[in-house]
């Protein structure tokens, strides 16, 4: 089997990957805090400082959604309740990027490999998704 050139970089261990994900969730949710602040500031608390604060999120999960086998329409979810676990989810599956230590959507399925050698057994890799 031919070895893919960019699979040749080891997945990251528990450590690194929670790091970066903290950092992904941190990176997207204090920007948000601050655009309220500003919103409150200016115009008074109320449903525009709401919207305003979850402006940010809901763009960055449409938009890193897809990467992680989630839909663009989970990031509705942060509307009702559970949109920060959500984006914490796709942050933590973004870490690990290009494998997958999830199994893929349906549509998916043509377009990911299982990796089969022992050291990297019961994860899969994407195709051209390193960068």
């Amino acid at each position: 089997m031919a070895v893919d050139p960019s699979s040749s970089r080891p997945p990251l261990g528990r450590g690194p990957r929670r790091l970066i994900a903290a950092l992904l969730v941190l990176g997207v949710i204090l920007p948000s805090l601050i655009i309220r602040e500003l919103i409150e500031a200016t115009m008074g608390s109320g449903p525009l400082a709401d919207i305003g604060w979850i402006a940010v999120p809901v763009a960055a999960t449409a938009w890193l959604a897809p990467r992680v086998s989630y839909r663009r329409r989970d990031a509705l979810l942060w509307l009702v309740g559970p949109g920060l676990f959500i984006f914490a989810e796709i942050a933590w599956r973004l870490a690990f990027l290009p494998y997958r230590d999830w199994t893929p959507r349906p549509d998916e399925a043509s377009r990911i490999r299982r990796l089969r050698d022992p050291q990297h057994a019961g994860l899969w890799y994407r195709r051209g998704e390193a960068r």
